[in-house]
């Protein structure tokens, strides 16, 4: 028997003192659905015993505070933070999330295994404790150009360590309901595992067979009604409330004593100021009590469901033999921690990082930026009829085709700033291929000027919207000498930047000054007549192939429905 088991045993007996006792909490009792008065023993990095007081090498009085498991964030991309895992930890962890199940397509995308173990490394040995699912689809799909390709045999290898938990989100679904081979090598080698799914708007026989595949969860529902045909279907559900798309309060009349099991919360992506100013988990759980949920069963959300559907018996609950990863707040309604326990250790303390962390360490650049701007053409020729134009909705991932009557000057389609439609570009920046998708995008409210990024789902390429070729052609030049980023320009002139050189995802820098630096780029799009909270996420989004209705790529239009890209004259 190994020694700390022993000691655990012991101790859950009572024969030997604890290395830490809470004393005098109440327990938020995710299992029984209690709140009770209780001591909490730990030794090492595991919970002892729950119920009486007994001896300890260190008491801490909780004072009649809440108890509660360390939350858990059921899907998210470490990614969209635009920092390194350790500086997110560093926001999320005080706010008391302990465990995240991660997808590191973002990273994979543009660096293939080496960005899927440059998270697993950098995340090692954090307070938060960091699962992953493999990155089913890199790339998302055939219909744009990506930096890498991650095939069967490579995750299967990446399925052999021991942070690795399943597949991640399933988002081809022509190819697993169709019976891609490709695809199903990938699903048939974590069989018996997690595969997670995506599959915004599907239903009847298509959605019977993407269950068929063994499908564990969707995180994609925008109505109850798609919530409970999955559910039906036995694919469990996660209610989703990240910074482009939030579907959490719409789908809470979902939740019942006989579903609640079946979902959970994540936030799939959350922008760093999303995390400062909102929070993080927490930050849901005040959603859905402020909705009217019972705090008890918020909290149930956050920690023993998400447990329960990825099969993660050590935490989700503080029970004898769970990890050690507790939450101590004064108000379950308003749920701002006091104090945050990560295996064991006082990791936050009033809402900011506290005991032994890591020191940062310096990120290696992943992926090549190879965007050519001496031969960039911005300009759409064509004869003046109608074109497709992407219909955006803030606060959704879904968009719409519409088709509209474009201004058109000297046979060329431009911008129509008074109808607020603008120019969208995605250029290939992995492999230098020259390739540039154009297209109109309505929805990101600019009256001038150009905004962009290397942050462009999944493919990471360079996506830049404006209502001028100049604006638009300073941007990508200025996110191509910066190595990838955020950018804001009208003119010739930069208004703000902040540079990603991890991939052109993230940087190392700290979360506040990239708080800071969005503030700038935030500041400068409304400058530029743009009335979005966070206009860049939604751009983000716009080159989503797998997402409906109309996406663009750097290959051109999709038509997602279709799956296959279609002219840009409707």
């Amino acid at each position: 028997m190994d020694e700390s088991v022993r000691r655990l045993l012991a101790v859950a007996r009572g024969d030997e003192p604890a290395d830490l006792l809470l004393a005098g909490g109440t327990l938020v009792d995710v299992l029984s659905g209690e709140l009770r008065r209780a001591d909490v023993a730990v030794v090492g990095d595991r919970i002892a015993a729950v119920g009486p007081a007994r001896e300890a090498r260190e008491t801490v009085d909780a004072g009649g505070r809440f108890l509660m498991p360390g939350l858990i964030d059921a899907h998210v991309h470490l990614e969209s933070s635009l920092v390194t895992p350790l500086e997110f930890a560093r926001a999320v962890v005080p706010r008391g999330t302990t465990t995240v199940i991660c997808d590191p397509h973002e990273i994979a995308n543009v660096a293939g295994m080496d960005g899927v173990r440059w998270i697993l490394d950098a995340s090692e040995d954090l307070p938060l404790t960091v699962l992953v699912n493999a990155p089913s689809c890199v790339p998302a799909s055939h219909l744009a150009g990506s930096g890498a390709a991650l095939d069967a045999a490579e995750l299967t290898e990446l399925g052999r360590h021991p942070r690795v938990l399943g597949l991640a989100e399933v988002m081809n679904v022509p190819g697993a309901v169709l019976g891609d081979e490709t695809l199903w090598a990938k699903i048939d080698a974590f069989r018996g595992r997690p595969l997670d799914g995506h599959a915004p708007g599907v239903s009847g026989g298509w959605l019977q067979a993407y269950a068929a595949a063994g499908i564990l969860t969707d995180h994609e529902c925008t109505s109850v009604d798609e919530a409970r045909e999955k559910l039906r279907l036995g694919i469990n559900i996660l209610l989703r409330e990240g910074t482009a798309a939030r579907n959490l309060l719409d789908l809470l009349p979902i939740l019942s004593l006989r579903t609640i099991d079946r979902c959970a919360l994540c936030t799939d992506d959350r922008h760093p100021q999303d995390l400062v100013v909102r929070g993080h988990i927490d930050h849901l759980v005040r959603l859905a009590v402020g909705a009217g949920l019972e705090p008890l069963d918020a909290v149930r959300l956050a920690t023993r469901s998400p447990a329960g559907i990825y099969g993660l018996p050590d935490r989700g609950a503080i029970a004898p033999g769970r990890v050690a990863d507790l939450v101590v707040c004064d108000d379950l309604r308003e749920l701002r921690p006091a104090a945050v326990y990560a295996r064991g250790r006082l990791a936050a303390r009033a809402g900011e990082p506290a005991g032994a962390w890591p020191e940062a360490a310096e990120s290696p650049r992943l992926g090549a930026l190879t965007v050519n701007t001496d031969r960039l053409d911005l300009e759409i020729r064509g004869p003046d009829r109608p074109v497709r134009v992407i219909d955006a909705t803030p606060g959704q991932l879904v968009t719409a085709c519409a088709a509209r009557q474009m201004p058109w000057r000297d046979g060329l389609l431009v911008p129509d700033p008074e109808a607020r439609v603008a120019k969208l570009a995605v250029i290939e920046r992995h492999r230098g291929s020259g390739n540039i998708g154009l297209g109109f995008v309505r929805g990101l409210d600019l009256s001038r000027g150009a905004i962009g990024g290397t942050v462009a789902h999944d493919h990471h390429n360079l996506v830049v919207a404006g209502m001028d070729d100049e604006s638009m052609a300073t941007v990508v030049r200025a996110l191509a000498a910066a190595g990838g980023g955020l950018a804001a320009a009208v003119g010739t002139r930069v208004l703000a930047l902040l540079p990603l050189p991890v991939g052109g995802l993230m940087t190392d820098r700290p979360l506040a000054e990239v708080c800071q630096e969005l503030g700038h780029l935030f500041a400068a799009a409304r400058e530029l007549g743009s009335s979005l909270e966070d206009p860049f996420m939604l751009l983000s989004f716009l080159a989503l192939e797998v997402i409906p209705e109309l996406k663009l790529t750097d290959r051109g239009l999709v038509d997602v429905t279709r799956f296959e890209i279609v002219p840009l004259y409707a």
